[in-house]
Order: structure tokens, then C-alpha cells, then sequence
């Protein structure tokens, strides 16, 4: 029988993360602070613990990941590399299809790669308590149980319409000890000025963020944890390319394209930073992120400074941006629905290292159930936008009648999106196209920085 999947033992679990920044054709630009200028390192740590500081700011390739981290990590990694042989014969389609899944890890999905190192260290800096914010559910999930295993109390502003969509993600948050509050909530500035100005609003990652660093820099107890955009969550990710690396080698293949969904960039960063040497290189590997139409960062966005959060409280950051007062259509894709991008990942699509593409809703719940019903795996929706671009790649190897080998992250499964995929199944979906008028506006709003 041919092998459909390809296993690492514990002791490839990676001992280093892969730092990008080395290897960027140029320096990324600078976080600035209110008055223009470059914030120093110390500014961050009013939110942040100071190896995560020096994280952030490294230019060292390699960083060496702390043994109590590899320890939590070894609770789900390294995850399994698959062939979709079922999803090649049902496409008819010459291309070999992997995807490696991340959903096997306790909270289903990629992201407790970043929360267990970051609860590690803010521990080690003798914090006792975290705030953050999450969309779809998978960060809160993923940094309440990292708040578990490092004994850290954890508070979660999640985006209103997920926290009416996803309430078993809820419920997995405070199975695990973390406290869950729908955001916008009255318990900050930021979100009583939102619900003042819009009682009924969705509610955004940007406001959730402006919410959970309110409360951080309100409390010496406490400090902030983000789940994606900031460059030491996206080191945190690499290893996932990493291990898909040494995955391919055993299968003796090698990628023609690598394809990630991408909200604010931790799955970009974690499945195609490590094979960004090799484009390079020169190797002909396309790297592609995939973001949903409704929340067009990339493909529709400014490449500009912009606040990471509505309030703007967080440093001015150069990404690809919608805007940071920008409320997207509330899709069942939660994690996709922020206004900009990581600056690396913004970086490197500016410099033409990494494609962009955007897919609308029906198309991507469309391949997601043809992957259930051939791969046996529910996607989450977010993923599900990595898995529509694969098979449009695998259709257009088919109807060039070429060779290619795809690769693809499965970042989370879709246990807790089933409402999603009732609605779905039901015709009640749409494809949830943002407001042109909407985006021009919160366009014209940017930061001025001269």
C-alpha cells in the first residue's frame, strides 16, 4: 500500500525556530510610536516580557527553543504530513497533493505552537496573569491551554460574532481555565467608545486587540499575548515548515507551490518562511497566501504604517492594511477577519517573494466539504481557503496536464464550525463581499507618517 501519511518521532520535534529576518532582501521598517519615531525595545516591555522583546527585534537565524517549551510542544508534534491521495483521484488531476495537519494538536488548530512559548516565557518573567484577543476561538483556546500547562491565569476579548457563532470554542476556553468576555465589552475604554458608536456592531480582531492591551498596560500583573502579525509569533510557527521539510525529504519530493491562509500571518509564517531560502536560492517554489474576499489585506489593501488595533494603542506598523477602524463582513472565517498583515509577510509580498490570492465564501465551504468527503477531515473555514487554492492548483495541473507538487497547511480543524457548514449545506451562505465604500473610508483614515 502506498504511504498516506509521513510520521517524525518525538526527537525531530525542531530545537531551534527559524528567524526570517536574516535573510529578507532588505531590513523590515520599524515600529514607530505616536510621535513618528522608531519605538525602542523597552517601550514594548510595559506589555511584553523581555525574551520576547529580544524575540521580536532579533537578527539571529537561528533560536534555540527552551526545553520546557519543547516538552508542550511534544503533546501534539511533530504533526503528521499527509498525501491527499483521495482528494488527487477525485480532482483527476497528474499533481501530488500534501498537506501537513495541525489540527491534531489539544486545541485544533496551529496555534499553540506560539501560545505555549509565549505563557513559558512570561512565567519566567514572574507573570502570573495574560489578556489577549481571538477571533474564530483557536488563539484564546490555544493561550488558555498554554495558561494551563504554565499556570497563568488568562483573559480572552472575543470578536462578538464568534462569540455568537463559536460557543463550544467558548466553552473549550473555559474548560481550560480561561475567562471569555464578547468583545466589544463595557470593561474598557475602547470598547464602551464602540459600543457607543455602534451598539450592534460585529465587533473586529483590531477592537479585541485594542481591548485585551488596554487592560495589559492597565495592570503590573499582566501582560499581552497576540496570536499572530508580531514577528515572534511568526518565529514561534516555523515549526511547521520545518518539520514539513524533513517530511518531503522522506517522501523524496519536493514543492512547486506551498500555500497558506492568511489573517494577520502566523500560518504564512510558519508553513512557508522556512523554504523562503531556497526561492532564494533560486529554486522556482511560489509561496502563496490565501485570504478571504471579504477581508482583501493583500490583494486590496495599502501598503502603509497602520495601527494593529482600532484604538490605536499598539505601535504604527508597515503592513498591507484595510484600515484599523476597517469591520469586515462577520464570515465564519473568524481568524481571517483583520484589517492588516504581518510586516514581514507584508515585506515580502511588496517585494514579490510571495503571492497573494483571495477566495469568496461559497467557494471555500465548497472545497472544504469536498475535502471531508474525501479526506475524511472537516477543514476549518480558514483552512478551507488554503484547501480551495490547492485544488485550483491541482485543476489547472490538470487541465495543463503537468506534473506539480503542492503543499498546503490544515491549520485547524472544523469541529466547532459545524453551524458554519449547516448553514452552508442549507443554501443559507452568501459571499459576504466587504463595503467599497466602507474600505475607501477607513483608507483615507491612515496614519499620517511623514
Amino acid at each position: 500500500m502506498e504511504p498516506h501519511k509521513i510520521l517524525l518521532p518525538d526527537t525531530d520535534i525542531p530545537e531551534h525556530w527559524y528567524n526570517i529576518i536574516p535573510d529578507l532582501p532588505r531590513a523590515p521598517d520599524p515600529y514607530l510610536g505616536p510621535d513618528g519615531h522608531p519605538i525602542p525595545p523597552a517601550a514594548m516591555e510595559a506589555i511584553f516580557p523581555p525574551e520576547i522583546v529580544r524575540q521580536e527585534m532579533s537578527d539571529q537565524r537561528w533560536v534555540p527553543i527552551p526545553e520546557p517549551v519543547r516538552q508542550a510542544l511534544a503533546l501534539w508534534r511533530p504533526t503528521p504530513l499527509f498525501r491527499a491521495r483521495n482528494l488527487e483521484a477525485a480532482l483527476e488531476t497528474p499533481a501530488k497533493i500534501y498537506f501537513k495537519h495541525e489540527g491534531v494538536s489539544p486545541a485544533g488548530s496551529h496555534k499553540p505552537n506560539s501560545a505555549v512559548a509565549q505563557a513559558y516565557y512570561n512565567r519566567e518573567a514572574g507573570i502570573r496573569r495574560l489578556t489577549t484577543e481571538t477571533g474564530a476561538g483557536q488563539w484564546g483556546s490555544s493561550l488558555s491551554l498554554a495558561g494551563q500547562l504554565f499556570g497563568l491565569a488568562v483573559r480572552v476579548y472575543m470578536v462578538r460574532v464568534s462569540y455568537q457563532q463559536k460557543p463550544f470554542r467558548r466553552s473549550m476556553m473555559e474548560t481550560w481555565g480561561g475567562e471569555v468576555i464578547p468583545s466589544p465589552s463595557e470593561l474598557t475604554a475602547a470598547g464602551r467608545q464602540a459600543l457607543a458608536e455602534t451598539p450592534d456592531t460585529d465587533g473586529s480582531l483590531g477592537l479585541a486587540i485594542s481591548e485585551a492591551v488596554e487592560e495589559a498596560a492597565g495592570r503590573s500583573d499582566t501582560n499581552y499575548a497576540l496570536g499572530s502579525v508580531l514577528n515572534h509569533v511568526l518565529l514561534h510557527q516555523t515549526v511547521i515548515g520545518q518539520e514539513a521539510r524533513r517530511q518531503l525529504e522522506i517522501a523524496g519530493d519536493y514543492p512547486d507551490v506551498v500555500i497558506a491562509p492568511c489573517g494577520g500571518g502566523s500560518n504564512v509564517g510558519g508553513m512557508c518562511f522556512p523554504f523562503l531560502n531556497d526561492k532564494l536560492a533560486g529554486t522556482s517554489v511560489r509561496l502563496v497566501a490565501v485570504e478571504p474576499t471579504s477581508c482583501p489585506t493583500l490583494t486590496r489593501g495599502a501598503y502603509a504604517y497602520d495601527y494593529g488595533d482600532v484604538a490605536g494603542l499598539t505601535p504604527m506598523i508597515k503592513m498591507y492594511t484595510l484600515g484599523h477602524d476597517f469591520m469586515p463582513p462577520g464570515i465564519h472565517a473568524g481568524g481571517l477577519r483583520y484589517h492588516g498583515d504581518s510586516t514581514l509577510v507584508s515585506l515580502l509580498h511588496h517585494e514579490g517573494l510571495l503571492d497573494a490570492v483571495a477566495v469568496e465564501q461559497l467557494p471555500t465551504f465548497e472545497a472544504g466539504v469536498l475535502f471531508a468527503r474525501t479526506q475524511g477531515i472537516i477543514p476549518a473555514p480558514e483552512s478551507a481557503h488554503a484547501v480551495r487554492t490547492a485544488i485550483d492548483e491541482a485543476v489547472l495541473a490538470r487541465e495543463e496536464d503537468k506534473q506539480r507538487t503542492i503543499l498546503f497547511t490544515l491549520s485547524g480543524h472544523g469541529h466547532f464550525d459545524m453551524a458554519a457548514y449547516d448553514r452552508y449545506l442549507a443554501g443559507e451562505l452568501d459571499n459576504d463581499y466587504h463595503d467599497g465604500s466602507q474600505l475607501k473610508a477607513s483608507l483615507a483614515r491612515l496614519p499620517q507618517v511623514t
